[in-house]
Formats: structure tokens, C-alpha cells, sequence
């Protein structure tokens, strides 16, 4: 165990988490000695401090990553899915831990950062189970000529690049499919963030991860580490979840070595209410699709584009609903909403939102800053948003609903469609022809029909245009990591 450690206790459940960088098995300083201060969103206090990373780091995180590969793609696919397992149920019995240490450094509510780690554990059981499953391909030939055998190998050492809002869930979705494909790795998770990380770090040493094959590094100095690594030849893989901003300098970045990338990008999700729609299921699915994680997330729900009809009952209805909502500190057991992760990101909110009533919106709730220490935002309803606001063109990243009526299906898919994003999208009509009609046009890797919650470990989540490219959970997630090779052969 590390010498730099941050410890809590949560309902009697003490948790040790190490702060220092974990490479190759062991726990390390980074070179230098430098350290990077992590601070709670709910009272801008300094929580700990972890290890701050060199490019140097980086490269020797690589090192034992590459070290480890050729024994790991080797272990028995059955070995690989039991050591996932044992991981679910170590994570699935420290949930509550878990909750806690996300709840500190993210801000988030308690009811949400336990959602998370539950969600979080389930890619490790998911994809326990997608390691035997790697199964290959046999045909014969069009010409007759030979056999076509196709088999799926590991795609080698791989870099994973998680963001702060869902620091537990981002790492799973990525660490899952590497383990159960055969591919070592080295996990850079974002600074706001890091002991999620090193918390899941030794779990996974405890499950019985061998040395190597999961590496976790934090910088303060991203671009420069990530660089380095996506520059050495013996990385093959790189997985990011990020801005489409960020994503577009990595994508650059890992041509020069031709890396296999896997980008799951910014969203700015439509949901979409037709008058026909279950008004009661509508505003359930709203409040899920808009406040999941207080709005911080890639699919939340920013832009409501509701039929004229019954588009005031609409907002009248989310406006109560959002005005209810507990605000407070993320630990809070009674809080509802808690902080965004920093100034800058409020800042950006209070931006949106003020250009949108310049341009003639109607603040429903919310609206203004509280007078609180932390980094909080009031839940917040804008009505009649003109369609040229930049609160309905950039990811607003925050609890604020801006809604929009639309006349005809014809009109409400322009509308939906009226972005560089196409992560998610949600859906509510009693109509399931007109539903699905609809689903079909809509330019988004996800459809929620009728749902509030589109993610789950099961299927494939990514999206398209400018959100990304590739699929994370699912079978799809695992085929993520892996390179077909095809044997032609004869007998």
C-alpha cells in the first residue's frame, strides 16, 4: 500500500485509498515529488492531495503495461472473466464507500453517486460474462477455393482517458472490455477526480489483477502525458471520453501512430414530447434525462422541444418539479441537487442562461446563483428559448431545461437535429409507429422511447456525427479492444 493514503469512514465502512501513482503493481511518486489538490465541489475545501505525473511517468507506465501484455492476452479468457468477477462483488459490496468518496470529490448527490457505483460495478459483471465470448468465424470461401477462419486477439496496450462526472462508471466502461479482451492498460483520469480512481485501482489489485495489467497515472499536465504515450509505438488503443473539443486534438494526435481510437464525445440531447404523449410519464422521464448527475452528464437532456398544445402544461409541470428539488452538499443524505465541479463550469452555465434571456427567454426557476459556499446552481426552467440561444447549440453541462414549442413532427426532427451532437435523444408519444418513425430520423447513436435512462451496461452507447466514434458496453464494447485476423486456409 502506498505511503500517501486518503482515509474515511462512511457508515462504519472504513476505506483506504491511495494517493500515489500505481504502476506496474506497486505505488509510486510521480518523478519530482509533485502533488495535485483535489477539492469538494460543496465547500471548495482541500480533500487530498495525489501524485502528479510526468510524461516520464507515463512512458514507464507503458513499460509495465507492455511488460504485462504477452501474459495477460495469454491467461485463459475464463481466468480473465473470473478475476472481472470477483471485482463486481468486492465493488458490489462497497457501494455505499464508494458513493461516499464520489459524492466528495464530484459534488454529486448521494442518491446519484450511489446510481453510479451500482452502474459502475455492473461493467465489471457484464463483461466477467463477454470474456468467454469472444468467439471467431468459420465459412467457406464464395469460389470454394480455401476456409475463411477469423479469430479476435487482443489490440494490445491501451490508454484510457476518463473525465470527472462519472469518475467510476467512465473507468469500469473501459477497464471492463480491456481486461475481458486481453489488453493491459493505463487509466489518466481527470484531476478533479483521481481517487475514484486509485480506489478502483486496488480493488482490482485485490480481485487479483495481476502487475501491469491495470495502471493508473493523474497529471496535471494531460496533454503532455497522453502525448508521450499516444507516441509510443507499443500503445495501440486509445479510449476517451471527453469534450468533442479535447477529442479532436487526441484524434489528430493518435494518426501519427495510427491508433485504433474509441471517442465517446460531448452530446446536446433533444427530448422530444408530442401532445399525444403520457404527460405523467413524460415529466418522470424529464427529470431523470435532465437532473441525472445534475445535468453534468453527455446525455442529459438540454433541449425540450414540446408540441404547442401541450407545451405550457409541460412547463408548467417540470418548472414545479424542479422547484422542489433539495440543493446542498453532495454528502448531504437529504440533498437532491448538489454543486457543479468548479467556478468555470458555473460560470458557463450563468453565461447560457443569461444569453438566452437577452434574446427573449423566460426564466420559469432558478436562474440565480445562491448565496452559499460551493459551486452551486438552482435547478432551472427557461421557457419560450429563441431558436438562435446558445443555451440550445452548446452543452449546457448543468441543471437548466430549455424548452421550446415546435407545430408538426416534421418541424420537432429539424429541430432535434439542428446540432453538431448526436449522442442521445429522447422520445415520448403513445404512438409507437410515430415513435419509432421518428427514432429513425433523428441523428443520435441513442434513442430513448418513452424512457428517461438510455445507458446500460448491455447495449452500445456512443454516438454519432460530432459525439464520437465507436460503441462502449455491449458486445460492441469488447470487439472495441480486439483486432480480427483472418486465416485462409484449406483442408
Amino acid at each position: 500500500m502506498s505511503a500517501n493514503v486518503f482515509e474515511f469512514e462512511n457508515n462504519g465502512q472504513k476505506m483506504t485509498v491511495p494517493t500515489d501513482l500505481y504502476i506496474g503493481g506497486q505505488w509510486r511518486a510521480a518523478t519530482g515529488g509533485r502533488r495535485i489538490d483535489v477539492f469538494d465541489p460543496s465547500t471548495e475545501g482541500l480533500i487530498a492531495s495525489v501524485a502528479d505525473a510526468t510524461a516520464e511517468d507515463g512512458i514507464a507506465a507503458v513499460d509495465a503495461a507492455a511488460a504485462a501484455a504477452p501474459g495477460w492476452a495469454a491467461t485463459p479468457p475464463r481466468q480473465r472473466a473470473e478475476i472481472l468477477r470477483r471485482a463486481f462483488e468486492l465493488m458490489n459490496s462497497r457501494l455505499d464507500s464508494f458513493a461516499h468518496l464520489i459524492s466528495l470529490e464530484n459534488g454529486k448527490a448521494l442518491s446519484d453517486a450511489k446510481g453510479e457505483a451500482t452502474y459502475a460495478a455492473e461493467f465489471f459483471r457484464w463483461f466477467a460474462e463477454e470474456a468467454v465470448r469472444a468467439v471467431g468465424e468459420l465459412s467457406m470461401a464464395p469460389s470454394g477455393a480455401n476456409r475463411i477462419l477469423v479469430q479476435y486477439q487482443p489490440v494490445g496496450v491501451s490508454v484510457l482517458v476518463t473525465p470527472w462526472n462519472f469518475p467510476a462508471a467512465m473507468a469500469t466502461r473501459k477497464i471492463g472490455p480491456a481486461l475481458a479482451a486481453g489488453c493491459t492498460c493505463i487509466l489518466k483520469p481527470a484531476t478533479e477526480t483521481p481517487l475514484t480512481a486509485y480506489a478502483m485501482a486496488a480493488l482490482l489489485q485485490e480481485a487479483g489483477v495481476p502487475a501491469g495489467v491495470v495502471n493508473v497515472v493523474t497529471s496535471s499536465k494531460a496533454g503532455a502525458i497522453v502525448g508521450a504515450m499516444l507516441h509510443d509505438p507499443r500503445v495501440r488503443k486509445l479510449s476517451f471520453t471527453g469534450s468533442t473539443e479535447v477529442g479532436r486534438i487526441l484524434l489528430k494526435q493518435a494518426a501519427d501512430q495510427v491508433i485504433s481510437c474509441s471517442m465517446e464525445l460531448g452530446g446536446n440531447a433533444p427530448f422530444l414530447v408530442f401532445d399525444d404523449a403520457d404527460m405523467d410519464a413524460a415529466i418522470e422521464g424529464a427529470m431523470v434525462a435532465k437532473m441525472r448527475n445534475g445535468g453534468e452528464a453527455c446525455t442529459a437532456a438540454n433541449r425540450f422541444y414540446v408540441q404547442r398544445p401541450v407545451a405550457e402544461e409541460f412547463a408548467t409541470r417540470l418548472t414545479a418539479r424542479m422547484r422542489a428539488l433539495t440543493l446542498g452538499p453532495g454528502c448531504s443524505p437529504a440533498t437532491q441537487l448538489g454543486p457543479l465541479i468548479n467556478g468555470t463550469s458555473r460560470d458557463k452555465v450563468i453565461e447560457l442562461v443569461a444569453d438566452a434571456v437577452e434574446r427573449g427567454a423566460q426564466i420559469m426557476t432558478g436562474g440565480a446563483v445562491p448565496k452559499m459556499k460551493g459551486y452551486f446552481y438552482p435547478a432551472t426552467v427557461v421557457a419560450n428559448v429563441s431558436l438562435d440561444s446558445k443555451l440550445l447549440h452548446e452543452e449546457i453541462f448543468g441543471p437548466v431545461a430549455a424548452i421550446v414549442p415546435f407545430d408538426n413532427e416534421a418541424q420537432a426532427i429539424s429541430f432535434a437535429n439542428r446540432t453538431e451532437y448526436g449522442l442521445a435523444a429522447y422520445v415520448y408519444t403513445k404512438d409507437l409507429a410515430r415513435g419509432l418513425r421518428v427514432s429513425e430520423k433523428i441523428e443520435a447513436g441513442m434513442i430513448a422511447l418513452n424512457r428517461g435512462l438510455v445507458s446500460d451496461p448491455a447495449a452500445p452507447f456512443g454516438g454519432v456525427k460530432q459525439s464520437g466514434i465507436g460503441r462502449e458496453g455491449g458486445h460492441h464494447g469488447l470487439l472495441e479492444f480486439m483486432e480480427a485476423k483472418y486465416i485462409a486456409t484449406s483442408w
